[in-house]
């Protein structure tokens, strides 16, 4: 019995290794991929951290505890968890129209999810910075009622939330287009009211990719720099973002300085994105057994 359950362990592991490597070129394409990765991502976040352990622990520390540094990492993680929260409900929201409906103009406003990928993000803060000043063709009806969009924290969060809102939108959408009707209708049939059925049936299987894409969006959120500098005041310890600091210090030919900063928002994306990834595996299990 041993040795026959010692052979099927066996075959088993054999036909696994094959299945893993039935297409030829895996020793060369593992090369290239790791080659890959270490010369685009990992060399330069090295050298980025070397730079920075030249200035020891307690520089480092201080570098990040500035109370300039710590008011920008405050607004930073701030603007950008209200934009994260915001363009789940209104990322969700298209993602569910461009799949369950069929109207006229359906693919353009498809096109346009992604027009702030492919737009400058200068370009982008440009154009909210035009419309959402105090003499702007929107702004100008908040500034009517005393709410002023542009060059404040508000204008901060309205830029985190146009650049990063596709990244929510591409993460459900192929969720909900592999998600059959047939679940919504049985629920439908069994009593359960449009609430019930969203919370019970359709929000279990969206929650693995809306936390994947919120993850990615809150990562690339905090390290925006090109859209909001133009419709943000910069005033330093009121609307000064992260990667301003970074920029001001590179100005000042502070290297150390920067790349400190630079590695504490390395950290920081590197910290969500595990987080995210983590609770994205146990939903998928958890969804999985069910």
């Amino acid at each position: 019995m041993t040795q026959l359950a010692t052979s099927t362990s066996k075959r088993h592991w054999l036909s696994r290794w094959q299945r893993r490597h039935v297409l030829p070129g895996f020793g060369l394409s593992m090369g290239v991929t790791v080659l890959s990765l270490s010369l685009l991502v990992l060399l330069p976040f090295a050298m980025m951290a070397y730079t920075t352990t030249q200035m020891g622990w307690t520089g480092f520390y201080n570098s990040i505890t500035q109370p300039q540094v710590m008011a920008a990492i405050k607004l930073s993680l701030k603007m950008s968890f209200f934009a994260m929260l915001t363009n789940m409900v209104f990322g969700t929201l298209v993602a569910w129209v461009l799949v369950r409906y069929e109207f006229w103009g359906k693919s353009l406003i498809n096109a346009l999810v992604d027009l702030p990928f492919a737009l400058p993000t200068a370009v982008t803060g440009i154009s909210l910075a035009t419309l959402y000043a105090p003499n702007g063709l929107i702004g100008q009806w908040f500034d009517k009622v005393g709410i002023q969009v542009a060059f404040t924290p508000l204008g901060i969060w309205l830029a985190l939330v146009v650049v990063s809102f596709p990244f929510i939108v591409r993460a459900v959408q192929p969720v909900l287009e592999e998600l059959s009707v047939e679940f919504e209708e049985a629920a439908a049939v069994l009593g359960a009211s449009r609430l019930t059925t969203f919370r019970s049936v359709i929000l279990p299987e969206l929650m693995p990719a809306l936390l994947m894409g919120a993850g990615m969006m809150f990562a690339r959120a905090t390290g925006e720099y090109g859209s909001v500098i133009f419709i943000s005041s910069n005033i330093p310890m009121q609307t000064e973002i992260l990667p301003l600091i970074i920029i001001g210090k590179l100005d000042n030919f502070d290297i150390q300085g920067a790349s400190a900063v630079a590695l504490f928002m390395l950290l920081i994306s590197f910290a969500i994105l595990l987080s995210i990834n983590l609770l994205q595996w146990r939903l998928s299990r958890r969804v999985g057994a069910k």
